[in-house]
C-alpha cells in the first residue's frame, strides 16, 4: 500500500474514538485524501471537527466503502462483524478497535511498539487490542525482552469515558446534582468506584477483565502467560490507571526495569516518588505515551516487580493505536 494519499473511511465516527481517530489522523498529517464518516442514523449529518474543516457523518448504504483504502473502526462489536466483510471486498483493510475480531487466528492483534510485524500477516482485518491492554502491555513490554513475563497481577482503574459519551455525561450530572436520565452505570459513579466491569462470567471473572489474558500472550507471542486481573471503574473522566505485578523468568532489578522503560518507545518514565513524581491521569491527559512510574521490587516473590502505569485510553488505548496501525500499512 504505497499512494501519495489515501482514503480513509471512520465507521462509529462520532463517537468519542472515533472523533479522535478523526483528529490524529490531522494532527499527525495523515497522508489523507478523502476521509469519510460513517454513523448510525441517529447522529448522521454531525460535523466533525478536522483541522480547519469539518466532516459530516452519513449512514452506510450500498457502495459506501467503495475507493477507500482503509477503514477504522470505533463502532461496537456487532456493528464491526456487520461491516466486515464488505469493507474487506471493497478492496480496503479494516483497522477495528472493537473486540469482535482479537480471538481470531487469522486477525493480527497490535501494538505498534511489540509486535508491529504481525501486521503483515493479515487478510483485511487488523484488530486493536481492548485500551488497558494496550496501555499495559506498552509499559511491561520494555521487561518482557530482558527476561519473558510468566504471568501477572492486575488492578485497572478505568475512567468514565471507556464507556463513552454516557460515561462522561453520568460523571458530570451526578457532581453537578442534575438528574441521570440514562445511566451507564449500575451505580452512582461519582465519590464512588465500582468493582465490576464487564458481564460477570461463571468463574467470577469479567469478560472485561479475562480480556487481558486472551489479548496479552496474543501479542506478546507468550501462549503460556497468564493473568489475574480486577477491572475497577473510577470518577475520572480520562486515562485509566493500571497497577501491575509483573513476575518474570529471571529476576529483574528495579534500575534494570527503570532503564528498559526509558528507553522504550511510546513510555515515559515518571518513578521520582521522594520528589513526588508519579504517573497520574492529570499527567496523561491527552498525551500519545504511556506514563510508567512507583517501580520496585514485590515483597511476596523475588522474581517480580511491581509498577503503576497511566494512559489516555481514547488515544493510546484505542484511536492512536489504530492510526498507528495505518501508518504501518502505508510506509
Amino acid at each position: 500500500m504505497r499512494k501519495q494519499k489515501y482514503n480513509i473511511g471512520i465507521l462509529g465516527s462520532t463517537g468519542a474514538v472515533g472523533r479522535e481517530m478523526i483528529g490524529i489522523l490531522y494532527s499527525r498529517r495523515f497522508a489523507v485524501g478523502e476521509i469519510r464518516a460513517f454513523s448510525s442514523d441517529r447522529s448522521a449529518g454531525t460535523e466533525i471537527p478536522f483541522g480547519r474543516d469539518t466532516v459530516i457523518s452519513r449512514t452506510v448504504t450500498d457502495g459506501a466503502f467503495d475507493g477507500l483504502d482503509i477503514v477504522l473502526g470505533a463502532a461496537s462489536s456487532d456493528v464491526a462483524r456487520r461491516y466486515a466483510d464488505e469493507i474487506v471486498g471493497s478492496g480496503a483493510v479494516f483497522i477495528d478497535n472493537s473486540s469482535a475480531f482479537r480471538a481470531r487466528d487469522d486477525v493480527p492483534l497490535i501494538i505498534p511498539e511489540i509486535n508491529a510485524d504481525d501486521t503483515k500477516a493479515h487478510h483485511g482485518i487488523i484488530s486493536n487490542p481492548n485500551c488497558s491492554t494496550a496501555i499495559t502491555l506498552t509499559a511491561v513490554a520494555p521487561l518482557h525482552m530482558i527476561s519473558p513475563i510468566v504471568s501477572m497481577t492486575v488492578t485497572t482503574f478505568q475512567a468514565v469515558s471507556g464507556a463513552g459519551v454516557a460515561g462522561i455525561d453520568q460523571l458530570e450530572n451526578e457532581l453537578s446534582g442534575n438528574e441521570v436520565n440514562r445511566p451507564a452505570f449500575p451505580y452512582r459513579i461519582a465519590h464512588n468506584v465500582i468493582p465490576c466491569i464487564g458481564s460477570v462470567l461463571p468463574d467470577g471473572y469479567t469478560d472485561e477483565e479475562m480480556k487481558m489474558q486472551y489479548e496479552g500472550g496474543k501479542i506478546l507471542h507468550a501462549p503460556s502467560l497468564t493473568v489475574s486481573c480486577t477491572c475497577v471503574r473510577v470518577p475520572v473522566v480520562r486515562c485509566h490507571s493500571v497497577s501491575v505485578c509483573v513476575r518474570t523468568e529471571r529476576p529483574i532489578t528495579a534500575d534494570e526495569a527503570y532503564s528498559a522503560i526509558a528507553a522504550a518507545h511510546g513510555c515515559i518514565t515518571a518513578n521520582d516518588t521522594a520528589n513526588g513524581i508519579y504517573p497520574m491521569p492529570l499527567t496523561a491527559h491527552e498525551r500519545d505515551s504511556v506514563y510508567v512510574g512507583r517501580i520496585r521490587r514485590d515483597l511476596t516473590d523475588y522474581n517480580a516487580l511491581d509498577l503503576f502505569i497511566c494512559g489516555d485510553q481514547l488515544r493510546k488505548g484505542a484511536a492512536l493505536n489504530a492510526v498507528q496501525i495505518a501508518e504501518i500499512l502505508t510506509k
